[in-house]
């Protein structure tokens, strides 16, 4: 494949931008193209180190859409998340269930968690109003590690230099390398269908220890970019 480079510009908070590539937009997540065995490799930069937001490149469920079907779009409601990625989140960004991995900075990450249908998590809705509370949201937080199994280590170097990030995500593990030398190992191996994205935003999320639920957007004084190239998806050998 060719080269793509993601792209905001810069701006205030209040303002979510956006920019995102992906191979499953307009399909139901049963039609998601991945499953293991599975190798992603491409080679990525970008515009520079500890940006505010998020970005990143992997496979992933999709969780959070939601979409009723209109406009021709594929009707999704939210899911428990399965993902595996390399994962930028830039502070306040936290987004771990366990405290025993970084939360903050890039990671090579995964989420795993059951297939439930989103019409059966329905009913904890009434749980939100919860969050609110700190000690409430405390003991949420812990019962979701009972759904959900993530694990996370710090990439290392400048991801503003062009590298070749290599995912090989097996049923029974999913394997991190840069540069052709393996950084992280994990047994958590997500469940597919996955699709594949790439993307760039000024967004934040975190749900700390503390229990102080937070999530909005961030400013970003300059343009921020991220570019990838060489992206290659091949079955890996059972």
């Amino acid at each position: 494949m060719g080269r793509w480079r993601m792209e905001i510009p810069a701006g205030p908070e209040g303002v979510y931008r956006l920019a995102q590539l992906d191979d499953h937009m307009d399909l139901p997540r049963s039609a998601f193209a991945w499953q293991p065995p599975l190798r992603l490799e491409l080679r990525a930069r970008v515009s520079a180190d500890g940006m505010p937001g998020t970005w990143g490149f992997g496979l992933w469920n999709d969780p959070f859409s939601a979409n009723i079907g209109v406009s021709g779009m594929a009707r999704k409601l939210p899911l428990l998340p399965n993902t595996a990625w390399f994962f930028y989140a830039g502070e306040p960004n936290y987004l771990a269930l366990r405290d025993d991995h970084p939360a903050q900075g890039f990671l090579a990450a995964v989420f795993k968690a059951p297939k439930i249908p989103s019409l059966a998590l329905a009913p904890g809705v009434i749980t939100l109003p919860l969050l609110a509370l700190r000690p409430a949201a405390r003991l949420l937080r812990r019962a979701a590690r009972l759904l959900v199994r993530d694990d996370a280590a710090i990439v290392p170097g400048s991801a503003a230099d062009w590298r070749t990030y290599r995912i090989d995500w097996r049923a029974e593990s999913v394997r991190f390398a840069v540069n052709g030398q393996e950084i992280f190992v994990t047994p958590h191996s997500p469940r597919g269908p996955l699709g594949f994205v790439v993307w760039l935003d000024n967004q934040y999320a975190a749900f700390p220890p503390s229990g102080r639920l937070r999530f909005g957007t961030s400013a970003n004084p300059e343009a921020a970019w991220l570019d990838v190239e060489a992206v290659e998806l091949s079955r890996l050998e059972s």
